[in-house]
């Protein structure tokens, strides 16, 4: 399948924000755990170039404890500044609040010295349904900043200020304008981050049925009662309809609907908690 999707509120949204990142002091760039890699969006990087950045690996309980390491290991190997946060509680909180003062350390340190208060000015970044929103309202430990699950809820720039002298900045989720790797961009329909609408929901469903065969995801089997990957597409999704129920049509399941009960599944953790992407070695 080939996935292509960059609506003109992206394009709008972009020119907000290279207009934006010259009123702020530092990026915290939020990227959803279960697809790192295909959440970088190469013309943030082009943007923010030169400004500290927090990258923030959001949504880490949806993906083996154990496997976050190797993003954070990755990044910091780059002299990168990064956390893992699930966007819930406190003790996050404070790691993210603690992360922004020592990327800014040298200019809050630079205006104590002149008997000043520096407010910091952060801009929040990442694709659709990452978790900026959400994570806006966890630093200000209250619902502030609008927040759905899905794909385009933030269309306007929306600042925040926070008690400890700090002021974000909330951006529209965007994407690159093209994908030079389909991978990547399947991975962000797995995730929500692509809205269902402009993607065949059946193809999709085929290229994770793919992803859990070669990976060797037996969950995915054992869910739906299949004793094998080796089976035609039309027979799993026979399976799977049969499994969940699904009411047939002219004696057929409605793909369609099966496809979207598998993708619902996995972002359900249904199959258990699955990364998508690693480090390139």
């Amino acid at each position: 399948m080939h996935i292509q999707w960059y609506p003109g509120h992206m394009t709008k949204a972009m020119r907000m924000m290279q207009d934006a990142i010259k009123q702020v002091d530092c990026v915290i760039y939020v990227l959803d755990c279960r697809a790192v890699a295909s959440c970088i969006n190469p013309k943030f990087d082009e943007m923010i170039a030169g400004k500290p950045v927090l990258y923030v690996l959001n949504k880490k309980d949806l993906v083996p404890s154990g496997e976050v390491k190797v993003w954070l290991d990755y990044f910091a190997s780059r002299g990168a500044t990064a956390l893992a946060v699930s966007s819930v509680g406190n003790k996050e909180r404070n790691a993210v609040l603690d992360g922004l003062k020592k990327i800014n350390s040298a200019v809050i340190s630079k205006y104590r010295e002149k008997g000043v208060n520096k407010i910091v000015r952060a801009m929040v970044v990442g694709v659709p349904n990452s978790g900026k929103s959400t994570l806006i309202n966890c630093l200000c430990a209250g619902k502030r900043a609008v927040t759905g699950n899905r794909p385009g809820v933030t269309r306007g720039k929306q600042w925040v200020r926070l008690d400890e002298g700090i002021e974000l900045l909330d951006t529209p989720g965007t994407l690159p304008p093209s994908f030079e790797d389909q991978g990547k961009a399947v991975n962000l329909a797995f995730v929500g981050s692509i809205k269902e609408d402009v993607v065949r929901v059946d193809e999709l469903a085929i290229e994770f049925i793919d992803f859990c065969k070669d990976r060797g995801i037996d969950e995915f089997c054992n869910r739906y009662g299949i004793d094998g990957f080796e089976h035609s597409y039309e027979e799993i999704f026979d399976a799977v309809g049969k499994a969940r129920g699904v009411q047939k049509v002219r004696g057929e399941y409605d793909s369609d609907r099966v496809a979207s009960i598998i993708m619902d599944d996995f972002r359900k953790q249904k199959f258990g908690k699955i990364m998508l992407d690693y480090p390139e070695k």
